[in-house]
């Protein structure tokens, strides 16, 4: 008997059903709402993450089961492999998309969500089913339509108690097999060679940071005078302000040894939009993928996702606003003993004279280490370098301790402390603790925006900085894009020598009366 839809292979597997029925019905009803096909698609891959979980000795079901939270365990992670987890990411971006009824979801972005989500399960029963057989994806199945096709998405839930309970007996068995069909799994690649499918997955990542095709950016525009047969270039994406003038310019190639290559037109573009619109816009390279940016400031790095339309305006009002740290005044009711005032210093050399993006404050137990952040933040106001601050700790009493700080003594700003019921996504300081901050990630404002984009804050506190770089805690400062200033009163002689290194500094050993 032929097959109805890609998914039919799970359905032989009672084991499976908490997720097999919601994928089949994923994939029947794409040709009647593409949206709702892609909600379902994230609801199975949600049900069969949590299911795994259930199942499997080497993952550890967290206090807060979220999504985002599972799929960026470090043991989740390197089960699945890097390819698996973009796959992954991408049905959870597209469905966040489509639970917003006015952004639209297009066929081809649907049809993507369901090869994904069929190649993670097709490892998902490779892993853990008796009798897997071996299959494809077949894209011809995406054509045909059933008079059982529903338009709508399950409201289900899954109860993660009784799904522990339900399938602890099994759960050495079925580790055992996993662990056995590891070893001999061969993924899939990630198909990025025809240009249409690396669009996809850059207009997913476009509109899930609220750009709008055809009005706030544009693809293939053409660009006369450049130095080729007809004089005509094609940048492949631009977006745009308010006035039409150019944000940023996305140059796609097909991997990073491409680069070097997409870096060189890009260039060339954005010389070319400097003459005409007197201001020279941001660079974005990107396969779909990796994405990196040339800012004209710092060398070229490596970021998590093209910036939003009011990041990159507020990166272009910062840096008319920006004046020089080499001759700060410290405000001394707030850190008043000279080594405190020597950390702020040191801080802006880093930041300003060298031009560091990251810092790292090593002060004596007792120094108070918070109050010296707070010391330079208001520095860092007052000369134009950073509005919005994210400060992050890996306990709750740090942030509440850190709230209290900065509203006693930096009141010219708002502060809030985001574990708290009751805080103000839009003050210009937040506090949190890391897993908070990774359960709100996706927080949206009234306008259904992404609020903590990746270009949102302009400055990051990371307090027990030797902490903060454990691969639990790495995701979060991956993500945003932002000068990183680090906070430890773990002896130099005892910090790992990879603090140093992911904060760009010397180490140099200074007096515990110093205290940096």
């Amino acid at each position: 008997m032929n097959p109805m839809t890609n998914f039919d292979f799970l359905l032989s597997e009672p084991q499976f059903s908490t997720f097999s029925d919601v994928a089949v019905n994923a994939e029947k009803i794409l040709t009647i709402d593409a949206a709702a096909s892609v909600l379902n698609c994230r609801r199975a891959m949600e049900f069969a993450v949590k299911w795994m979980y259930s199942v499997d000795t080497d993952l550890h079901m967290p206090y807060d089961a979220t999504l985002i939270i599972l799929m960026n365990s470090a043991e989740f992670r390197e089960l699945i492999g890097e390819d698996m987890y973009r796959r992954m990411d991408f049905i959870r971006k597209a469905g966040n998309i489509a639970a917003h009824g006015e952004k639209k979801i297009s066929m081809e972005q649907a049809e993507l969500c369901l090869e994904n989500l069929y190649y993670f399960l097709d490892y998902v029963a490779y892993c853990y089913s008796k009798n897997y057989a071996k299959g494809r994806f077949d894209a011809d199945l995406l054509e045909l339509t059933t008079e059982e096709a529903l338009s709508f998405v399950t409201e289900e839930t899954i109860d993660v108690e009784s799904l522990l309970a339900e399938n602890k007996a099994l759960k050495e068995e079925l580790t055992a097999r996993r662990a056995a069909g590891q070893q001999t799994y061969v993924p899939t690649p990630l198909n990025l060679s025809e240009f249409k499918t690396r669009k996809i997955y850059i207009d997913t990542q476009l509109t899930e940071a609220g750009w709008v095709e055809n009005k706030t950016w544009k693809h293939d525009v053409p660009l006369a005078g450049m130095h080729n047969e007809s004089g005509v270039g094609f940048i492949d994406y631009v977006l745009y302000d308010d006035m039409l003038k150019p944000l940023a310019i996305i140059e796609v190639k097909r991997s990073c040894e491409d680069r070097a290559a997409g870096r060189l037109q890009a260039r060339l573009y954005a010389d070319s939009l400097e003459k005409q619109y007197g201001r020279r816009p941001v660079i974005f390279l990107t396969n779909g993928f990796e994405t990196w940016i040339d800012d004209d400031h710092y060398p070229e790095r490596k970021v998590a996702a093209i910036y939003a339309r009011q990041d990159l305006q507020k990166l272009f009002s910062l840096r008319e606003a920006r004046t020089s740290l080499t001759h700060v005044a410290v405000d001394k009711t707030i850190a008043p003993r000279q080594y405190q005032v020597d950390a702020v210093k040191a801080a802006c050399d880093a930041l300003d004279a060298k031009n560091r993006r990251r810092a790292l404050l090593v002060m004596a137990p007792g120094a108070e280490r918070t109050r010296t952040a707070v010391a330079l933040c208001k520095v860092l106001f007052e000369h134009g370098w950073v509005r919005n601050i994210l400060f992050l700790s890996d306990t709750a009493s740090s942030v509440s301790l850190a709230k209290r700080c900065f509203a006693n003594l930096f009141s010219d700003i708002s502060v809030t402390n985001l574990c708290e019921e009751k805080n103000n996504l839009f003050a210009q300081c937040v506090c949190s603790t890391y897993q908070t901050m990774f359960n709100r990630i996706d927080e949206e404002d009234d306008d259904d925006r992404k609020l903590f984009t990746n270009g949102h804050f302009d400055l990051l506190i990371c307090d027990e900085a030797q902490r903060s770089i454990d691969t639990a805690y790495r995701e979060i400062l991956n993500y945003f894009d932002a000068p990183m200033l680090g906070l430890t009163a773990t002896p130099k002689n005892k910090l790992d020598k990879n603090t140093y290194a992911f904060f760009e500094a010397e180490g140099v050993q200074r007096s515990a009366q110093k205290s940096m």
